[in-house]
């Protein structure tokens, strides 16, 4: 069966008259030219800074003149290294108004992730945050292997190389700037709607990553659905921390504010998220699964630290708080004997528990959109019962990349919500989610065995997803095929929900499940620090010494808690072994991608031989 939500679509123009992503930016300073455009962090002069539409556009006519002094030709690829920030925007604006392709490469990655990128897609220049960087890069790539780039614009230094030992020409970006005073725009080199806006890169959790190819008609269509189920407006905030390297941030923050005029607050970094959220105050934010498991432990643990009482009050705002939201988005109330008191008591709990919650974000928070992995549970309810309008996105980068976004109301918060206007879906073999519309990518650079493969004849593209559609059509992944654990016994085990399962005791910040061609499921644990203390006070044992990990009491009580928040999955699904960590996994340590999405072969191969000792010593 065919989930349809079509809309009798004519050429997708959005807003209206906007057919490439140029014409967005053109649209907004002709609309709202002293509007708010973009706030950041200016850390040469250590305060805030913002620009308006009319500024913004008057900066990308300029570095729109730079490029063309490079002499690049429509559709050449350019290879963007920045970190988020005015310099990244400026650069990604004045590439697509100039017809180019801008190939946004992830911060974090390795140099020789970078090379790859850079070799695979004839980049013909590189934008770089600093010379170290580009150094690092030129050392790891192959002889030969970077023989399309010609020239690296270095953001942050100035080349020290005067007679570089290397053919391209790198330059500084006051330098890359000036040549571009005398130099003429090329209206004939705007884009098309056909044209490439980005050639983006897949995560590459598994295997070498692909180049995905995505139209400004694709990205175009995929606002154009979003505009259906997701309201933004002039006068909003879209507070933005995920790289603008991912399609999701790319397109639902970035673009997608520029054509609803909203500004664009960019934070620090992740380390400074909850401070720029008081700065800036947000209505609207992205953000992945592991910032809300944080920020839900931190308040669990602050509650924790407030005694008992607190820890009750907290419990009651949650059971109340939940109820109200069931209520609302038609889902089945949980009843207590305490239901009646529900609103009687709700403006309290607000006060004490929620509306802390709330203030977390900058207290303006309207809609906060989840995606890039799949959400625990618990801790979309937590946040559904403080009365934050959460919704759960789901998409690829192949589908430019928003599919489907929970309803308000009708926020199922198991699910991702029904396909978007505009975008069909249906199950295929195996249960793998099929979905066609009119935002999906053209292809995988340079791999046209690769994309063959990823559609179906009547051009449906595979997600990978195994799905259930049976809630009236909303979705609900039940996990990556690839990833589904086969144990040596033929079992079959979907890892993500047993993950987040166990992830429900506080004490269990991250998990992975592991078992693959084993007798029995294992787990591995990173350990949340403050619960770990007062789990190893329980026990008698020293937190601080890195031994207590891998002491028996330590790991029989661990499964104890396991099998209490395993109980009802099939007992072959339950963990029988557990290894307990204690740092964490991040995107610096190459175990997460850039939306600390997990990176399953990485964190198997790192633990190889602690997980082959599990299996050893533990009964079959």
């Amino acid at each position: 069966m065919t989930y349809s939500n079509r809309l009798d679509m004519r050429p997708v123009e959005y807003p209206e008259g906007c057919r490439v992503l140029p014409d967005l930016l053109e649209r907004a300073a002709r609309l709202w030219p002293d509007g708010r455009a973009y706030e950041w962090f200016d850390r040469r002069s250590e305060s805030w800074r913002r620009i308006s539409w009319k500024e913004s556009l008057g900066l990308v006519r300029r570095w729109q003149k730079a490029f063309s002094a490079l002499g690049l030709q429509r559709g050449d690829r350019v290879a963007v290294l920045l970190t988020n920030g005015p310099e990244a925007i400026l650069t990604d604006q004045a590439l697509l108004a100039s017809g180019l392709v801008p190939v946004p490469m992830h911060a974090i990655d390795t140099p020789a992730a970078c090379a790859f990128v850079l070799q695979d897609s004839g980049a013909r220049a590189l934008m770089s945050a600093s010379e170290a960087r580009w150094h690092a890069i030129r050392d790891a790539a192959p002889e030969h292997g970077l023989d399309a780039l010609e020239t690296v614009v270095l953001i942050s230094d100035s080349p020290s190389e005067k007679d570089a030992p290397y053919p391209e020409r790198v330059v500084s970006l006051e330098d890359f700037l000036a040549a571009g005073e005398s130099a003429a725009l090329r209206p004939e080199n705007r884009p098309g709607p056909q044209d490439l806006a980005a050639l983006v890169y897949t995560s590459g959790t598994t295997g070498r990553p692909k180049g995905v190819m995505l139209s400004h008609r694709a990205i175009i269509a995929n606002l154009e659905q979003m505009s259906h189920v997701f309201p933004l407006s002039s006068k909003d905030t879209y507070f933005s921390y995920l790289p603008l390297s991912h399609a999701f941030e790319r397109t639902v923050a970035y673009y997608y504010s520029i054509a609803n005029g909203a500004c664009l607050a960019i934070a620090r970094s992740v380390g400074t998220l909850l401070e720029d959220m008081q700065h800036t105050r947000p209505t609207h934010m992205n953000t992945v699964p592991r910032v809300l498991e944080k920020i839900h432990t931190k308040f669990f643990n602050d509650a924790s630290a407030g005694g008992e009482e607190a820890l009750k009050t907290l419990a009651w705002a949650q059971e109340a708080g939940w109820r109200r939201f069931c209520r609302i988005n038609d889902l089945p109330v949980e009843h207590t004997a305490r239901e009646e008191l529900d609103e009687a008591v709700w403006p309290q709990l607000d006060e004490k528990v929620a509306g802390r919650v709330r203030a977390i974000f900058g207290g303006r928070i309207r809609e906060l959109i989840c995606g890039g992995a799949a959400l625990n549970y618990s801790v979309a309810k937590f946040f559904c019962a403080m009365d934050i309008n959460l919704r759960q996105g789901y998409g690829l980068t192949e589908s430019a990349p928003v599919i489907s976004v929970s309803e308000t109301p009708g926020n199922h918060p198991a699910t991702v919500g029904r396909p978007m206007p505009g975008i069909e879906a249906k199950l295929g073999e195996n249960d793998e989610l099929l979905v066609r519309g009119a935002q999906l990518m053209d292809g995988y650079w340079n791999r046209p065995e690769a994309t063959r493969g990823a559609f179906t004849e009547d051009g449906f593209l595979k997600t990978g997803d195994q799905a259930d559609l049976s809630d009236g059509g909303r979705i609900r992944i039940k996990g990556r095929i690839k990833e589904i654990i086969v144990t040596s016994t033929g079992e079959k085990i979907p890892p993500v929900d047993l993950e987040y399962a166990i992830q429900g005791d506080p004490l269990f910040e991250q998990v992975l499940v592991v078992g693959e061609g084993r007798p029995f499921i294992s787990a591995l644990v990173v350990v949340n620090p403050e619960q770990w203390a007062m789990f190893c006070r329980g026990l008698g044992l020293d937190p601080a010494d890195p031994a207590t990990l891998r002491h028996p009491k330590a790991r029989r009580a661990a499964i104890l808690r396991i099998r209490a928040r395993t109980k009802h999955f099939p007992q072959y699904g339950v963990p029988r072994a557990v290894m307990l960590l204690s740092e964490h996994w991040t995107p610096e340590n190459g175990l997460t991608t850039s939306t600390m999405k997990l990176r399953r072969q990485q964190i198997v191969s790192r633990f190889l031989g602690e997980i082959e000792r599990l299996y050893q010593n533990s009964p079959a």
